[in-house]
């Protein structure tokens, strides 16, 4: 009986020390592009490397509107390359907006090491970028999924027209947590993303769009952040949206337009 009872607790602590060393391969899914892939989409746009450090090089598509309102700086979820969402690009500029749209490292032609620091110091070059072009009042932030972690770091320190959220998380401690709630979460996570303290820090108008039917970041993380900001107008709920789908809904484009003043 003794040496059941020990191979279970060698198997959990063998499993601990996975997630720990492994967790980038269990929350990030990047899908890899060669460095001569040819993008296609639609309207006006290229492509942009930032050169980090000698090991880094992040790479992003700048799409271009005629007679742009603004630009929106936009950070994708934990999976896939610009491949595919470069798409958001293509429907944004077609709302009037310039997009640029990056793939985080490891993503796509983007190289160089995953931590949770290097998506925060990535995206204040982006935003500095940005800044040679754009006044801080024509930049709209937004972020989606694991994207709305950055986003939201990124809008605690900066200005901003706005903050826009799709699928958001509180932080990775509480929504990881829910998912393995056998483990130690708290001890074992090295990407702690605590959205829910930043987003005090966010000084200027925020909006939220969240499915009730989520499967992945459960619909209350999205009321939380409501209830946490005192205003429930910022949360456009999406009845019997999931996680992937929110675009599908007229409900969302109503109020996307709205946000961005398109007649």
């Amino acid at each position: 009986m003794k040496s059941i009872l020990y191979t279970i607790i060698g198997i959990y602590f063998l499993i601990c020390i996975l997630l720990y060393f492994f967790q980038s391969k269990l929350l990030f899914i990047p899908s890899q592009l060669p460095a001569d892939f040819k993008f296609h989409f639609q309207g006006d746009f290229e492509e942009k490397f930032f050169q980090v450090n000698e090991n880094t090089t992040i790479h992003a598509l700048h799409f271009f509107a005629n007679n742009p309102k603004g630009v929106i700086l936009y950070f994708h979820g934990n999976a896939g390359s610009l491949e595919g969402w470069g798409q958001v690009g293509e429907e944004f500029a077609s709302l009037g907006y310039d997009v640029l749209i990056s793939d985080y490292r490891t993503f796509g032609k983007s190289t160089g090491t995953i931590s949770e620091s290097a998506f925060y110091e990535d995206a204040q070059m982006l935003y500095d970028f940005l800044l040679e072009k754009y006044d801080p009042s024509q930049i709209i932030i937004y972020g989606r999924s694991i994207g709305t972690g950055v986003a939201i770091d990124l809008a605690s320190k900066n200005t901003a027209q706005q903050l826009i959220l799709e699928t958001p998380f509180k932080n990775m401690t509480e929504l990881a947590g829910s998912k393995m709630k056998i483990f130690p979460v708290k001890a074992l996570l090295r990407f702690s993303f605590k959205s829910d303290e930043k987003i005090l820090k966010v000084k200027y108008p925020i909006h939220i769009f969240h499915g009730t039917d989520d499967e992945v970041i459960p619909y209350y993380h999205a009321q939380d952040f409501a209830t946490l900001l005192g205003n429930t107008e910022m949360l456009t709920t999406l009845e019997n949206g999931g996680h992937n789908n929110l675009s599908d809904f007229s409900a969302y484009w109503i109020k996307i337009k709205a946000l961005l003043k398109v007649n």
